[in-house]
């Protein structure tokens, strides 16, 4: 997904470098940044909290992209094939979330 993401901000507009396009890379590499930090605290509640974490840049993830379509900086193509890939990481975020509440 985070490379997927990179590729889309290619096509952004150069003025955009610093503002929504900046925010979208941020907000990506987020996602699995939060999962990775929080497994490294050793401590299941603070593990469920960075992954809770992760899965809200996720949806401010899909936030974004919902703005950049609507500017045009998106094609459909590339915005439904992000949303597909959102969606998923969606679901394997919850999952893994009651995994962990279920093991602890």
């Amino acid at each position: 997904m985070v490379k997927f993401t990179y590729k889309i901000c290619q096509d952004f507009p150069k003025d955009e470098i610093f503002g929504l396009q900046s925010q979208i890379k941020r907000s990506s590499v987020s996602v699995p940044s939060n999962i990775a930090e929080g497994y490294g605290r050793k401590s299941t509640k603070s593990y469920l909290q960075f992954i809770r974490i992760a899965r809200g840049s996720l949806l401010e993830l899909e936030t974004q992209l919902i703005i950049a379509k609507e500017l045009d900086f998106v094609n459909q193509s590339k915005f439904d094939k992000m949303s597909d890939l959102i969606v998923e990481e969606n679901k394997i975020i919850n999952a893994f979330i009651r995994s962990v509440e279920k093991s602890n």
